[in-house]
């Protein structure tokens, strides 16, 4: 279990404020904590080193809003880890400045993430956004202007208030600014949020016109140059972008299969069989890297058949074939030819699985169907 990691992934957990349908693991405020926090992941990094390669292939730097971290403490953190072929990092629009964007390109960060979710202002004002749809705007021209030239839009559907005619204009305007990467994902609101709580009956309003939104998404995209290679994202084609390959490297790895490390309050790992996640309390979290001592976690044993359960679910996500070999095991043969009789799926020589296009709108679906 030693060196041969390939991708990490770094949570920057601060937010100016907690959107009403957020469910990751997110510390508001807490300016005077950043260094410290900076300082426990630069310790627990130092901890699990001799698992990662060199150089590695992705870092991923997730939150929370990782460009709200205080500017010194974020650049300490850049300047420290790892060298990678693709570095991401998310960003909130209104947090891009020409000062930070700098502060990004010269320190190694070559992709960036940013939450647009929507271009209307009663839907922003509906998610608790407190970005402008001008605030997207500057945002990727700042970029821009700073040599970023790999940029990911997020986009939400399902918004409580949403129309079919939003949706679209939602696309248009994201198209407008030419990003090479675009996610649209529909809106989760977990039960129990105050999110859930305030929309509910029109929640459910929405979800069922979620699949005329999927079909929508992906007709505009598609038509606009963009390869739909997994089920919520859309990179240019190599052919309009001087032959890159522009999908999410480091999420590819997650959807194949590949090992991670993650480190930060709540950050999940997977090496070899094992799987932890780390404990979501800030406090202590500090208190044991300042002590020198790894973080409270929460360990799984992998046995290979959740492992291969993961595999096909995973990598169904995605537009290229499943190679079965070493799988049979995890695919109910008779679910698959009810599945290939109704033009949802088709295999490849019996070795090579792949959903249709209408068997990736049903996509969840359809592979909890296949799972044996």
């Amino acid at each position: 279990m030693s060196g041969g990691v390939r991708h990490l992934y770094v949570h920057l957990p601060f937010c100016a404020h907690r959107c009403g349908y957020c469910d990751f693991v997110t510390v508001v405020g807490r300016q005077g904590s950043h260094e410290q926090y900076v300082d426990a992941l630069l310790r627990e990094l130092a901890l699990e080193r001799e698992l990662l390669t060199d150089p590695l292939e992705t870092v991923y730097l997730g939150g929370g809003t990782p460009t709200f971290t205080d500017p010194v403490a974020l650049e300490r953190l850049l300047v420290s880890l790892p060298r990678a072929e693709e570095v991401t990092i998310e960003a909130n629009p209104e947090t891009v400045t020409p000062a930070l964007a700098q502060l990004l390109s010269r320190n190694g960060v070559n992709r960036v993430s940013m939450g647009a979710q929507s271009f209307a202002p009663r839907l922003l004002s509906v998610l608790e956004r407190r970005a402008t749809p001008d605030d997207v705007r500057r945002a990727v021209h700042t970029l821009r202007d700073a040599n970023v030239d790999n940029i990911s839009l997020d986009l939400i559907y399902g918004i409580p208030g949403q129309s079919p005619s939003d949706l679209r204009r939602d696309l248009d305007e994201a198209l407008a600014l030419g990003p090479e990467h675009l996610s649209c994902y529909e809106l989760e609101a977990k039960p129990g949020t105050r999110f859930a709580h305030t929309f509910g009956d029109e929640l459910v309003r929405q979800s069922e016109a979620l699949e005329g939104y999927i079909e929508d998404v992906v007709e505009t995209l598609t038509a606009a140059g963009y390869r739909w290679y997994e089920t919520a994202n859309f990179c240019r084609q190599p052919q309009l972008d001087g032959g890159r390959d522009l999908r999410s490297r480091h999420n590819l790895a997650y959807w194949l299969g590949r090992d991670y490390l993650g480190l930060g309050i709540g950050a999940v790992s997977t090496v070899g069989s094992t799987r932890w996640r780390n404990a979501p309390r800030l406090a202590a979290y500090l208190e044991a890297l300042g002590g020198g001592r790894r973080p409270s976690r929460e360990t799984e044993p992998l046995e290979d058949e959740v492992k291969h359960r993961e595999r096909v679910m995973l990598g169904l996500r995605l537009d290229e074939p499943l190679s079965l070999a070493g799988l049979e095991g995890a695919v109910d043969a008779t679910a698959l030819e009810r599945m290939e009789a109704l033009g949802l799926a088709t295999r490849d020589g019996g070795e090579r699985l792949t959903l249709t296009h209408r068997g990736r709108f049903l996509g969840g679906g359809v592979t909890a169907e296949l799972l044996a």
